[in-house]
């Protein structure tokens, strides 16, 4: 089961779930306020955990391995402190415990000042982008996000308002309490400033069982950067779980 990061939904992550072993069913999940899921006012961990767990819950799924990533990573770690016997193994892709500094404002304002209603192709969106968001990698993974409504304007698929209302919270730290001590692997991008040295330690403060791997010339989207030695970083931790 695969958590997105902010900005994203569960169709960034068909490529890398296609490299799974086949014997694996794989969930793409879209969180509230992303992708094809329900929009609310309401965005914070709290409710991200207990969507996940009602859906959990819903669909009769017992003992997953859940695959968090940024965002989705925190999702994952707060879900563990409040239900650490419903998880099998964790993977938390390119996020640490710690607090971060959110620096999304400047793609908020890009998405926020697009004007789609008036747009006339996708071409000319992603044109009003790149005055904000001059990369264009970030760039593409944003415009996953702008689709043709019935009437054939372009509209958004995440709820930008609530996001934009609640952006802080997305680097909130995890609460000193939560220790989970079930197989859990740490993937993160050696040119990433995400998971640091100096964050191991604490890391492994909250999750003792913790193994930690460096994928090498990859940033924070590691599993778009570099799949092949993600996928094999996966199957690896996924293989060595049938023996423990």
């Amino acid at each position: 089961m695969v958590l997105h990061g902010i900005f994203g939904s569960g169709d960034n992550w068909l490529t890398v779930a296609k490299q799974f072993d086949p014997d694996y069913t794989v969930y793409l999940l879209d969180q509230r306020n992303h992708g094809r899921s329900f929009q609310d006012p309401g965005f914070d961990y709290p409710s991200m955990v207990q969507d996940l767990a009602d859906w959990l819950d819903q669909q009769g799924l017992e003992q997953p391995v859940i695959l968090g990533h940024s965002m989705g990573g925190k999702v994952l770690m707060n879900f563990l402190g409040q239900y650490p016997d419903w998880v099998r193994a964790a993977i938390v892709v390119d996020i640490a415990p710690r607090a971060y500094q959110i620096h999304h404002q400047t793609i908020v304002d890009g998405l926020a000042a697009l004007d789609l209603q008036s747009a006339t192709s996708r071409n000319q969106v992603e044109e009003r982008l790149a005055a904000y968001v001059p990369e264009m990698d970030t760039r593409l993974f944003l415009m996953k996000n702008v689709y043709r409504t019935d009437d054939g304007k372009f509209a958004l698929r995440i709820n930008l308002p609530a996001i934009a209302a609640n952006l802080g919270m997305v680097g909130d730290a995890l609460s000193e309490n939560i220790v989970w001590d079930g197989p859990t692997l740490f993937i993160r991008g050696a040119n990433s400033h995400y998971v640091r040295d100096e964050d191991l330690p604490n890391l492994r403060h909250h999750f003792p069982a913790a193994q930690v791997e460096t994928i090498a010339q990859a940033g924070h989207w590691v599993q778009a950067e570099q799949p092949e030695a993600f996928a094999a970083v996966l199957n690896t931790f996924l293989g060595s779980l049938a023996v423990i």
